[in-house]
């Protein structure tokens, strides 16, 4: 069932992992996608919440905060990870932010690279790019 989270994106199943978060127009190379939203904790908050969670929807904001965007979420946290992404993270003053690496196209899935994730580093990769590392982190 598709559904209308935030302006110009659509939660769906994704054929990578659960939900995923499609584009519901056009972003242009370098343009805003969303904010990620939910609630602000803290990352000793963040540390008790995610024990023993398969799915994960908290993003850090720094050393001391995330945000849970389970909690609240507008959609963003269904955003998936891929090898080779077509958006990034930004944080700007305390909030985070999607934003287009190239063109997204309308019913595309928005992809980012987790890089560094609260996800074990044995969490195996799912996105099936031709040059998928294997694992969600990086390191």
């Amino acid at each position: 069932m598709k559904e209308e989270s935030t302006a110009g994106i659509v939660v769906a199943k994704s054929q990578i992992d659960g939900h995923g978060c499609f584009a519901a127009k056009r972003f242009r190379q370098g343009s805003r996608i969303a904010e990620y939203l939910g609630e602000r904790i803290s990352q000793e908050e963040a540390t008790r919440r995610l024990r023993g969670q398969r799915r994960i929807h908290v993003c850090a904001i720094d050393d001391s905060w995330a945000i849970d965007g389970s909690r609240g979420g507008n959609g963003t946290q269904f955003i998936n990870h891929s090898c080779r992404p077509n958006c990034t993270i930004y944080i700007y003053r305390g909030r985070i932010f999607f934003r287009a690496l190239r063109d997204i196209e309308p019913g595309e899935e928005i992809l980012v690279d987790y890089e560094i994730s609260y996800h074990s580093n044995a969490k195996l990769c799912r996105c099936g790019t031709p040059d998928c590392r294997g694992r969600i982190n990086s390191l």
